[in-house]
């Protein structure tokens, strides 16, 4: 990151940030995306299985690594505010955390999910899949949240190229693992979607070794000495991370849960429409990495900015992401529209299923430009490290508002299924209008604030 003075160079400096953001979260997100599809090759009961599996896990990391992405606005702030001997340490205590948080996970979801499963009337081999594609998944989580913990750290610094060139590396190395265990090749048994589990969890072992050499060996990262500081573990460090982490986790919980519940309430339909669900919501995520990536680069040009009391540069960046985000999302409505057919047959080869992903295909053009507004703001608003009251924002817009009227579309009209998809546009577009607002509200409250302290300032001198 490097402060800049003209509109042409800020866009480009996003965009240089953006970039590789984009292939990364594409390239992790290509992980789920192979699991999903590579399942559902496997048959009806595979896909649904990991469709189920991956409602209960999705919430869970996101929600978690959100607590994590606090490292992002800490050390873009302290870089904007040239105090970058406390970076090592803040990764460190984040490290740390993320190891607690990780095992935390491990250890309520071993006396957690067979009771949860046991909630949802799921056929038994459905049922059997999505618990050991968790089990198998889980292996795999220390090394997912330390990996993250430390990809913040990079990407933070502006080297966004390194979390791309690792993602890209690790990318074929999970398609591989799920082609052998999926499909049961070289000798080893065909586990199905149990199989994607298990290379989603190789892979993210993968990935935490390869950053852990780029951060020992490649500059300029070696000058931050993360891999040589030693430091005892500080609640106090901890609790600075939770207070700014815990209400950005939260937030993004109550946002994927809505779409873990619909999932649930899909099981009271057949495993066609289970399976269509999933194909459906498992693309419009894909699509949905181009608004996230955006976020993530402005959490990070906000927050560099902000950091050095440069009200105006940091708002001119959030303009500019949020105009970039909702361009995209119209072209990837076109797409999605253009092309449903084709989407829908990457999934399956069963003619009921393609019917059915088809229909959920348009009602997800819909809720991914609401998307396109509410992403880059939460983006915007980490980088102010504002994070409180987006989080009773995120849970009145999806759980009050959106997934209540989901129900009752769903089970008082003739939508059947597809009303809870319809509380995914009203949840998502009632929160991309409260976040623009606090937006508005918070810009001018920092502005009259940095502009009083410069009028003040002379008066307060001897």
């Amino acid at each position: 990151m490097y402060e800049t003075h003209t509109i042409q160079a800020k866009i480009k400096l996003l965009l240089t940030i953006l970039t590789p953001i984009l292939i990364t979260q594409i390239g992790m997100y290509s992980m789920n995306f192979f699991d999903t599809i590579m399942s559902g090759k496997a048959g009806p009961n595979q896909l649904a299985g990991v469709a189920i599996g991956s409602s209960i896990w999705v919430p869970v990391f996101t929600g978690l690594n959100g607590i994590l992405m606090a490292i992002s606005p800490i050390v873009a702030q302290l870089k904007g505010a040239k105090k970058e001997e406390d970076i090592a340490p803040s990764v460190i205590q984040g490290v740390y955390l993320a190891i607690i948080l990780a095992v935390t996970v491990g250890i309520t979801g071993y006396f957690l999910l067979d009771p949860a499963l046991h909630l949802l009337d799921i056929d038994p081999e459905v049922s059997h899949v999505a618990k050991y594609y968790l089990i198998t998944l889980g292996t795999g989580i220390i090394p997912l949240f330390v990996f993250n913990i430390l990809r913040s750290f990079v990407d933070a610094l502006g080297i966004t190229r390194i979390s791309m060139f690792i993602i890209l590396l690790s990318l074929p190395v999970n398609i591989l693992f799920n082609y052998v265990l999926i499909f049961g090749k070289f000798g080893l048994p065909a586990l199905g979607g149990i199989g994607a589990g298990l290379a989603s969890a190789l892979t993210y072992w993968t990935s935490l070794i390869i950053i852990l050499i780029v951060i020992a060996k490649v500059k300029p990262l070696t000058s931050y000495h993360l891999m040589s500081t030693r430091i005892a573990p500080s609640l106090k460090e901890w609790w600075e991370q939770l207070t700014i982490g815990i209400p950005i986790g939260f937030a993004i919980f109550f946002e994927t849960s809505i779409f873990a519940a619909v999932t649930f309430f899909m099981t009271a339909y057949d495993t066609n429409t289970i399976a269509a669900h999933q194909a459906a919501i498992n693309f419009a995520s894909f699509l949905y990495m181009i608004p996230l990536s955006i976020a993530f680069s402005l959490t990070i040009a906000v927050g560099f900015e902000a950091g050095a009391k440069r009200e105006r540069d940091a708002k001119t960046y959030s303009y500019l992401g949020i105009i970039l985000a909702v361009g995209f999302s119209i072209i990837a409505g076109v797409i999605l529209y253009v092309l449903d057919d084709q989407v829908a047959r990457l999934y399956s080869s069963n003619q009921k299923v393609i019917e059915l992903t088809k229909h959920f295909i348009y009602y997800a053009i819909f809720f991914q430009l609401s998307d396109a507004f509410g992403a880059p703001i939460q983006g915007v608003l980490r980088g102010y490290k504002d994070v409180n009251i987006t989080l009773v924002m995120a849970f009145i817009s999806y759980w009050v508002i959106g997934l209540p009227s989901g129900y009752l579309l769903a089970t008082h009209s003739s939508l059947g299924p597809f009303g809870y998809w319809m509380s995914l546009i009203i949840g998502l577009t009632a929160g991309a209008v409260c976040l623009l607002c606090r937006m508005l509200i918070l810009q001018k409250k920092r502005a009259r604030r940095l502009k009083y302290k410069k009028e003040a300032g002379p008066s307060l001198e001897p």
